[in-house]
């Protein structure tokens, strides 16, 4: 005695061939085609931005290791 399929919609597939298999042309590409520019380019930070940003950063941790150690030291 066999069960009768569950899944009405497995019958009325349309493009599958005996064995599970796709014929080409069924099935959409797997990838969309983007090797025209975007209109717009996307570019970092200038260096020299950069840096100030690593300087400004220094000098406050500079700054913090100073008042350390003028704790350790009883200066404050």
């Amino acid at each position: 005695m066999s069960a009768p399929n569950p899944d009405p919609k497995d019958d009325n597939l349309t493009g599958l061939e005996p064995g599970g298999g796709v014929p080409p042309g069924e099935t959409p590409p797997g990838e969309a085609s983007t090797a025209w520019q975007q209109g717009h380019e996307e570019h970092g930070p200038s260096k020299g931005f950069s840096r100030i940003w690593l300087a400004v950063i220094g000098v406050i941790v500079l700054l913090f290791l100073l008042m350390i150690v003028g704790y350790i030291a009883n200066f404050f």
